[in-house]
């Protein structure tokens, strides 16, 4: 079964920018995540990209492309995505550094965890923290 081992996880959160290319941007340069793959379409924008942050990846692409996936989350809200990180105050100043819009500084939650949350360019909320749950897999 795929995302069983061998460093390949099993849940990607998928998310739709209007302007995927700036997102990209933002999540790699404030937020720390690393290019995987890009797949741009004919009219430039952005079929399908991976992004990677430790052991785990989000998909990304452009809004209005009309595929199945893209009329389905029409009208879609922003989204919260949580990312587990190493040293959350080393992350949060990159993010700070770069200009993103921080909502909650670093704060040490009452279950152990430390976090801070970021609004990207288009809304979607990114919490970042110490707190990563053993799933058994």
């Amino acid at each position: 079964m795929a995302g069983t081992g061998g460093g390949r996880p099993s849940i990607f959160p998928t998310l739709l920018y209007a302007d995927a290319k700036a997102a990209i941007r933002q999540l790699t340069e404030a937020f720390g995540f690393t290019e995987l793959s890009v797949y741009e379409d004919g009219g430039g924008g952005v079929a399908h990209a991976e992004l990677v942050q430790g052991n785990g990846a989000v998909m990304l692409g452009s809004k209005g492309t009309g595929s199945a996936f893209g009329k389905a989350m029409e009208g879609s809200g922003p989204v919260g995505v949580y990312i587990a990180v190493d040293d959350v105050d080393a992350h949060h100043r990159r993010a700070v550094e770069q200009g993103a819009e921080i909502l909650m500084p670093p704060t040490d939650q009452d279950y152990g965890s430390r976090d801070y949350m970021a609004r990207d360019i288009e809304g979607n909320v990114w919490s970042f923290g110490t707190y990563a749950p053993e799933t058994g897999a």
